[in-house]
């Protein structure tokens, strides 16, 4: 056999976690995800961590296939310690982390063999806010709100309505709290408890 039919693909996702929900607010970034695990459409899961601190500056959250989201991690891991070998005083902000992951996922894109997760990635360096997502080919954004998976076309619409650049940090708790009792209402693979 050949190398190629050797090597393991995601051909569907097994294992997959819901929407995450992240807003810029006056002081830096606020981010959501309920900890559900489907297997299917099996609510299997109910502490899945799917917010990871990314470095010194970066939170990620994913949705999609839990097991591709250990892999980016594990990406992430080694670029964070490469990174820090320089010992050259500076380390990577959420944009340069955001590049990278959009490079990986377009990447993996092209060798038809995709990373099942969308992506979204925020942070402060410096005094600057950071907000972006990207999904499983590749494409990506930067924005004041965004959201995954149904919480694209559930929360986003509350986030247009409701958002503003001067939320203090309670304000924007409690958007992200309305947001995620929507899902709750409204996504079967949602859970009731958050992260």
């Amino acid at each position: 056999m050949d190398s190629v039919s050797e090597s393991q693909r995601t051909l569907y996702p097994y294992v997959t976690g819901s929407s995450v929900v992240a807003i810029k607010y006056k002081d830096g970034i606020l981010m959501a995800a309920d900890m559900g695990g489907s297997y299917g459409s099996t609510l299997r899961y109910k502490s899945v961590e799917r917010l990871k601190p990314i470095g010194k500056h970066s939170l990620l959250g994913a949705s999609g296939e839990i097991s591709d989201f250990q892999e980016i991690m594990r990406y992430l891991d080694e670029l964070i310690l490469y990174d820090n070998m320089w010992d050259d005083g500076n380390s990577l902000g959420p944009k340069e982390v955001h590049n990278y992951l959009t490079r990986v996922m377009y990447n993996r894109r092209n060798k038809f063999n995709p990373l099942w997760n969308s992506l979204v990635l925020g942070g402060v360096k410096k005094g600057q806010k950071y907000l972006g997502t990207v999904n499983m080919i590749g494409i990506n954004f930067e924005d004041n709100h965004v959201a995954t998976g149904l919480g694209n076309h559930l929360a986003r619409p509350i986030l247009r309505d409701e958002w503003n650049e001067n939320l203090t940090f309670e304000e924007g708790v409690r958007l992200l709290e309305k947001c995620m009792r929507v899902l709750l209402y409204r996504d079967r693979s949602a859970v009731n408890k958050i992260q």
